[in-house]
């Protein structure tokens, strides 16, 4: 299985670090954020990946390579400046990606997540998405979506939306080029019931903020 990460926006709450940094890029215990997702990947048997790119892109692109030194082969998603949000990143690296479900990851989260039970299971014949939920942090109280019986609702109590998944490229069928969100295309899903999911209960971190940052170290 192929694997997406979204790594093309600015982090505006995350300035001044991201003027001169991406966000992908920042250090966390250690190392870039993004390298932790790479390793995880390819632990977890993954060999092609997808990155698109936006702000300062190039300064990935030149850190990471072709992927080779991870044991992956990086394909690279080049949206320019604006970029293209989550829903036209991804239905703009499509052609990448292929026909078959892909693992994605926001760029922006640090979890301890194992990637590879996520792609032995795959997806079922009639799921355009399963969600990995976390437990909503403080900064999102409210959460995204509620999880019954492995099935996700868009329903109240809600559970907070880790910004890992998998999908399945069906998903944006009927989609334009351009900038677009994600969460009205998950929404449309669940609501035809074409979306299962899971909660998961160990580290996970939306890497938003400075003080985010400072805290996961």
């Amino acid at each position: 299985m192929k694997a997406f990460i979204l790594a093309a926006g600015r982090g505006e709450r995350m300035r001044p670090l991201t003027d001169h940094t991406p966000k992908p890029l920042l250090m966390v215990r250690g190392r870039p954020l993004i390298e932790w997702h790479l390793e995880k990947m390819a632990a977890a048997g993954v060999r092609e990946l997808v990155i698109n790119l936006g702000w300062l892109g190039a300064k990935i692109e030149a850190h990471l390579g072709d992927g080779a030194r991870f044991g992956l082969r990086i394909d690279y998603s080049r949206e320019g400046w604006p970029a293209l949000e989550t829903g036209g990143g991804l239905h703009h690296a499509l052609p990448l990606l292929g026909d078959d479900a892909f693992l994605l990851v926001n760029g922006d989260v640090f979890t301890d997540l194992p990637f590879a039970p996520l792609l032995a299971r795959g997806l079922g014949a009639d799921e355009q998405a399963h969600l990995v939920l976390v437990t909503n942090p403080p900064q999102h109280p409210r959460g995204d979506f509620s999880l019954l019986d492995g099935r996700v609702l868009d329903a109240e109590p809600r559970l907070t939306y880790s910004g890992i998944a998998l999908l399945r490229p069906a998903l944006f069928a009927g989609c334009t080029p351009g900038a677009f969100a994600l969460a009205p295309l998950l929404k449309r899903a669940i609501a035809s019931g074409l979306v299962s999911g899971a909660r998961h209960e160990g580290l996970w971190s939306d890497v938003g903020t400075p003080e985010r940052l400072v805290a996961l170290q």
